[in-house]
């Protein structure tokens, strides 16, 4: 027998307290369940059934990996991840990290274990990760967080699928990557030598945080903005802002060092608190237009002396992107599901989608088109520049259309692309969303794009912009081309 208990959530700074309606077996009642985050006190609301057994240190040491935390257990509502279609914790992961030990144990790669940095350089280079990504978080947001001060932060890297989160003395190597049926996927690198270096997988305990609303209820990426002491200990109480390319510039990149130059405009970043009174007490002109960080800590143990502030801006929009791709896949795939569980009960084509099945899709192709189209994007006052070869490189990439642009391309000066759709449309993820979420979105992208009025929603995007996307999607994505074409 299963009984249905109501649970009450706590509000978060950007979250109204909801329910939800947990199925338990009658007889077993839930347990409290803390946010395992350091410095967070549950609410007293904060009950959770008990699913899974408390973590090891180590284990959910990746669970925190490389973004700020959530300052209490969010409410969302999720999808059923766990369960069929997606099974996520019992599904084998085919990612690029999944892949490069595949290769470790075939023999077919090594990597290479230094003094300081361990293996990171190693799995950097193996990953394609490339190191001018570097960016530095002094926040105490990971359970080594004896080992994180604003003069030793930890660094992360990243590339269009994966991150690695690096701590100075640090027991491992937090990964994070996307993968295309699973969503977020999380491994842990022990940073010692080995003879065959073993990523291990978490099978679930990274979803206490890193499955909610701030991730779209589907294990994904985020990342947050702190007000953060000297000693890197978050302060919860004063606020935290969830970071995109949505959020205004004066609430980003609190508890993380930011090389760059940007003008008249002010953040969070490079600066800590050092009162109760905390927003009063943040020198957001001392943290403006940092190039050098060498007068706030000792950048030679890192593979880089920046945080580049480009670099910065690339990872806010695409964490979010992760989890729109994500989202449209596992709700279109358990939409699926479930409609040839109906249709199998109610003895009609499982190739009919009924109405329910349709809105789902639709809804979250709408959603994803939305986010990769950069609706609501921050304007920039005035240019922003990074220090490092970041901005170079990346505006350098390929593939490029007829006339030489590409998606890739920055503009820095207005908004971050000179072409403002998401790069992430050449991700593996994004190309094997199932095909009916995948048409709806080209559909949708053809609709907007070549709308001989200003379509509604995407006033933003000058006639002039809606072109060249158009031209650079037509002529770099050939599925998406083959779907425009008339039937």
């Amino acid at each position: 027998m299963q009984g249905k208990l109501w649970l009450g959530y706590a509000p978060t700074d950007d979250a109204a307290s909801t329910r939800r309606s947990l199925t338990l077996p009658v007889g077993v009642a839930p347990s409290n369940r803390r946010c395992l985050h350091a410095g967070v006190v549950p609410s007293p609301l904060e009950l959770l059934p008990p699913p899974r057994k408390l973590m090891s240190t180590r284990t959910l040491f990746t669970c925190l990996l490389l973004f700020a935390p959530l300052p209490q257990v969010a409410s969302a509502q999720l999808l059923e991840f766990e369960r069929p279609p997606i099974d996520y914790n019992n599904r084998d992961a085919d990612n690029p990290v999944a892949r490069l030990q595949t290769r470790l144990d075939a023999g077919d790669v090594t990597l290479e274990f230094k003094d300081g940095t361990g293996y990171l350089e190693s799995v950097l280079a193996a990953l394609e990760i490339p190191q001018e990504s570097q960016l530095l978080v002094f926040s105490k947001t990971s359970l080594q967080l004896h080992k994180i001060t604003a003069s030793r932060p930890r660094a992360v890297y990243f590339n269009d699928d994966t991150y690695i989160g690096f701590v100075q003395f640090g027991d491992v190597l937090e990964i994070s990557t996307a993968d295309p049926e699973l969503g977020g996927v999380f491994y842990t690198l022990k940073q010692e030598p080995q003879e065959t270096p073993q990523f291990v997988r978490d099978r679930g305990q990274c979803l206490t945080c890193h499955a909610s609303s701030k991730t779209k209820g589907v294990p994904g990426h985020l990342v947050r903005s702190v007000f953060a002491a000297r000693s890197g200990q978050p302060a919860y109480g004063s606020g935290t802002y969830l970071t995109d390319h949505r959020s205004d510039f004066a609430r980003r990149f609190g508890g993380w060092y930011i090389t760059g130059t940007h003008g008249d405009l002010r953040h969070m970043g490079n600066e800590t608190i050092s009162s109760t009174n905390y927003r009063e007490m943040l020198d957001r002109e001392r943290g403006a237009n940092v190039v050098d960080l060498s007068d706030r800590f000792d950048t030679t143990p890192y593979l880089k002396p920046t945080s580049d502030l480009v670099a910065k801006l690339v990872l806010d929009h695409q964490t979010q992107m992760h989890n729109y791709i994500a989202l449209a896949g596992m709700e279109t795939r358990s939409a699926l599901h479930y409609n040839r569980v109906m249709a199998a009960a109610l003895e009609r084509p499982a190739d009919e989608l009924t109405d329910s099945a349709r809105r789902r899709i639709e809804s979250v192709a709408e959603k994803l088109v939305e986010y990769m189209l950069f609706v609501d994007e921050f304007p920039l006052s005035g240019p922003v520049k990074g220090v490092n070869r970041f901005a170079e490189d990346f505006a350098a990439r390929e593939p490029r259309d007829g006339q030489g642009r590409s998606l890739f391309q920055l503009d820095l000066e207005k908004r971050l692309l000179r072409y403002p759709c998401s790069w992430l449309v050449y991700t593996e993820s994004f190309e094997k969303l199932p095909v009916e979420v995948y048409r709806r979105v080209a559909i949708r992208l053809r609709d907007v794009l070549t709308d001989p009025e200003e379509p509604a929603g995407f006033k933003h995007l000058s006639r002039s912009d809606r072109t060249a996307i158009f031209e650079i999607l037509r002529d770099t994505k050939p599925r998406l081309a083959a779907l425009w074409q008339p039937e």
